[in-house]
């Protein structure tokens, strides 16, 4: 039963989530986190957070883990088979109906209106992990942080891994 436990909670946000991996993240924390408890907030933007630095698409990353923490490999490989498998078959089909119709002004607007909708999800778990973040490290480790990311990634174009790499770093040293 938690095979197939795992392999919906990583198939639905993957055959409802458009945009790739950042916009199925808030919909894989409602699952993991919300619906199955199989971990906290806390430690949902921890395993994020270590995915981010990694290489390779986050959602892999994120189902393989999550699914050897809660079943081992088997755990790992329905999770993986849920997060690659159905969005490589959609894909194939809606990249032949895409590519036919794609000078169509519908196909156009549509995806115009995801994107907003994207930014949002975005920005909702922007504010859950930042509350997080508030109440496990405090508001000044969380503003040093933010402030130092902002202005390596804004100012010096610090390629975003090495800023979450830098931020790990941080945690490790001063809060861990």
């Amino acid at each position: 039963m938690i095979y197939f436990e795992l392999f919906l909670a990583f198939f639905i946000p993957n055959i409802i989530g458009y945009g790739g991996g950042p916009a199925i993240i808030p919909l894989i924390e409602a699952e993991v986190v919300g619906r199955y408890g199989w971990m906290s907030g806390q430690e949902f933007a921890e395993v994020l957070g270590l995915g981010n630095a990694l290489p390779s698409p986050i959602a892999t990353k994120m189902a393989g883990y999550v699914g050897y923490e809660v079943a081992g490999v088997g755990g790992a490989a329905a999770a993986l088979f849920a997060t690659v498998v159905p969005t490589m078959l959609l894909m194939l089909g809606a990249l032949g109906l895409l590519y036919r119709y794609r000078d169509s002004p519908q196909v156009k607007r549509m995806s115009q209106w995801v994107r907003p909708v994207i930014a949002m999800m975005m920005a909702g778990l922007v504010v859950s992990f930042f509350s997080t973040s508030l109440a496990t490290a405090g508001l000044p480790h969380t503003l040093l942080i933010a402030a130092a990311a902002a202005i390596a990634l804004l100012c010096f174009r610090v390629h975003p891994a090495f800023v979450v790499a830098g931020s790990l770093i941080y945690g490790g040293l001063v809060l861990g």
